[in-house]
C-alpha cells in the first residue's frame, strides 16, 4: 500500500525552514538537502479548510492556487484575519516594519510583537527594520500613513521578489536604502500617540535564506499535477519558496502549491510538473 502525506506548508522557526505535514511531523530544509516527492497518479487537489477546520465538502481546488481553499473556506479564513483587516479588537501589541526585497522594492507592514521576525521570514524579506510598536489600530493607522504620505505599498508581488534574489546589491547599499526611508517615515506628522517609535536597526536575512551567490533561476513551478514528480537539492529558501537544483536547472517551487495534494515518495529523480521557463515571467515528518 502506497504511503501518502499531506503537506500543510512551510514553517519558519528557530531551527530554520521546515515543511510541515498533517499529524505534526516536520522536515528540515537545510541547504543541500534532497527534496523528492510525487503526486499520486489519481490525485485530486482538495480544499485545506479554514481556521483549523476541514472543508465540509472537500471541494476540489485549482492547481495554480496558492491559497488552496474553495471560495467559502477562503471567505471564512478572511473573516477573522489581521492581514485582511477584518480584526479590530486584538489586544496584543503590534509592530510596524519596513521590509526590503530588492532595489526600489520596500513595503510597510504590521505583525504581532510576539511573533518576532517570523512574519518577515515568511514573506521573504531580505532586510527589514522596525518602525514602532503599539496597539493594533495604532499600528494599522501608521501603516496607512506611510502608504499615503510616502507611497510605500503594503504588498510586493512574489514575481518581483523572485526576479531580484539573484545578484542583490551589497549589504551596505540595501541598508542605506532602508535607512533613508525609515528616516523619512519617523519624521512624518500624524503618528498615533500610542505607537512607540523604534530607532533604525537593520536585520538582514540573506544568510538565513542562503542567497549569497544564488544564480538566476531557470524557471518556476507553475503548479503540481496528478502523477507529477519534483526532485532536487535545496539551494536556498526564502519565504515560501524553495530554490531547487534539479535536472532541469535551478527551479523555484512555491511550497503553497503543495498543500491540498496527497504526496508520496518519488520513484524517479526528475521534474515532471508544469514549469514556466523564466522566473521573470512569474505572475505573482513526511517524505524526507
Amino acid at each position: 500500500m502506497t504511503q501518502v502525506w499531506r503537506c500543510t506548508g512551510l514553517r519558519w522557526g528557530d531551527g530554520g525552514p521546515e515543511l510541515a505535514w498533517e499529524g505534526g511531523r516536520r522536515s528540515g530544509l537545510a541547504r543541500g538537502k534532497r527534496v523528492a516527492f510525487a503526486v499520486l497518479p489519481t490525485g485530486v487537489r482538495t480544499c485545506v479548510g479554514a481556521r483549523g477546520h476541514a472543508c465540509p465538502v472537500l471541494a476540489e481546488v485549482a492547481g495554480r492556487s496558492t491559497g488552496a481553499r474553495c471560495e467559502e473556506c477562503a471567505r471564512l479564513d478572511r473573516a477573522h484575519s489581521v492581514a485582511a483587516d477584518t480584526v479590530a479588537d486584538d489586544p496584543r501589541p503590534y509592530r510596524v516594519y519596513l521590509a526590503w526585497f530588492g532595489p526600489g522594492m520596500v513595503k510597510v507592514g504590521i505583525t504581532a510583537a510576539e511573533r518576532g521576525s517570523v512574519r518577515l521570514l515568511e514573506q521573504g524579506a531580505v532586510c527589514f527594520s522596525l518602525l514602532g510598536c503599539g496597539p493594533l489600530m495604532a499600528a494599522r493607522r501608521t501603516e496607512e500613513l506611510l502608504r499615503a504620505a510616502l507611497r510605500v505599498p503594503d504588498r510586493i508581488p512574489y514575481a518581483g521578489k523572485r526576479a531580484v534574489r539573484a545578484g542583490l546589491p551589497p549589504l551596505d547599499e540595501r541598508v542605506a536604502e532602508l535607512a533613508e526611508l525609515h528616516k523619512r517615515a519617523v519624521a512624518l506628522d500624524g503618528w498615533p500617540e500610542s505607537l512607540e517609535r523604534a530607532p533604525f536597526r537593520a536585520v538582514d536575512h540573506s544568510g538565513v535564506f542562503g542567497l549569497h551567490g544564488l544564480p538566476r533561476a531557470d524557471g518556476v513551478v507553475s503548479e503540481l499535477a496528478a502523477g507529477g514528480t519534483v526532485s532536487g537539492q535545496v539551494r536556498a529558501v526564502a519565504g515560501p519558496d524553495l530554490h531547487l537544483a534539479t535536472a532541469r536547472g535551478l527551479l523555484v517551487l512555491d511550497t503553497r502549491l503543495m498543500t491540498g495534494w496527497e504526496l508520496t515518495a518519488a520513484g524517479r529523480d526528475e521534474v515532471s510538473v508544469p514549469v514556466r521557463k523564466s522566473v521573470d515571467t512569474d505572475v505573482q515528518d513526511g517524505l524526507f
